[in-house]
């Protein structure tokens, strides 16, 4: 896959799953933008108009991924997020959705899983 004209913000404060994800997008040439925090996404998504896709952890410290989907959705109806966490129940989920995500995976992620969800929004 060639996304080398594409921006996805991974919202992740866990370093060994950035490190993960960074090394499962690298080779599709993304241009791949952090944040550690709900609030830190927020902010990326307000002043940033050029990302294309979000990769939201649920776990995060403060501002959890449901909450910052949820503001994110107040001035961004459009960009596709897609929640990602350990927890699979299905309430887990439709929490996620509820909040404006547009999909869901869980971890332990599987990359081919992953790569469809990515391509089917961007």
């Amino acid at each position: 896959m060639n996304w080398q004209d594409k921006s996805i913000l991974i919202v992740e404060d866990d370093y060994l799953s950035t490190r993960f994800l960074t090394t499962v997008l690298r080779e599709s040439k993304a241009n791949l933008i952090y944040a550690r925090s709900g609030r830190e996404a927020v902010n990326i998504v307000q002043h940033q108009s050029d990302l294309d896709l979000i990769l939201m952890d649920v776990q995060l410290p403060g501002m959890n991924g449901n909450e910052a989907a949820s503001k994110i959705r107040q001035f961004n109806a459009h960009i596709p997020i897609i929640a990602q966490t350990a927890h699979a129940m299905s309430e887990d989920k439709d929490k996620s959705l509820h909040a404006g995500c547009d999909d869901y995976i869980t971890k332990p992620i599987n990359i081919a899983l992953l790569m469809s969800k990515i391509s089917q929004y961007i």
